[in-house]
């Protein structure tokens, strides 16, 4: 499922960058080599860190 329509960044991308340290969208999508751009992606990334570092 893509989590960010503007750089084509799937939610697995993201789940990556979670487990890999990213601690919020914004370190996860620099992570990625990318930054947000509109903004509306950013609470669902949210979510998907935040659930990746409960099961942690």
């Amino acid at each position: 499922m893509l989590v960010c329509i503007c750089n084509a960044i799937r939610e697995s991308d993201v789940r990556d960058a979670a487990r890999k340290g990213a601690s919020c969208p914004r370190s996860a999508y620099q992570t990625l080599g990318r930054r947000p751009r509109c903004g509306q992606c950013l609470p669902f990334a949210r979510s998907i860190i935040e659930e990746e570092s409960v099961g942690a």
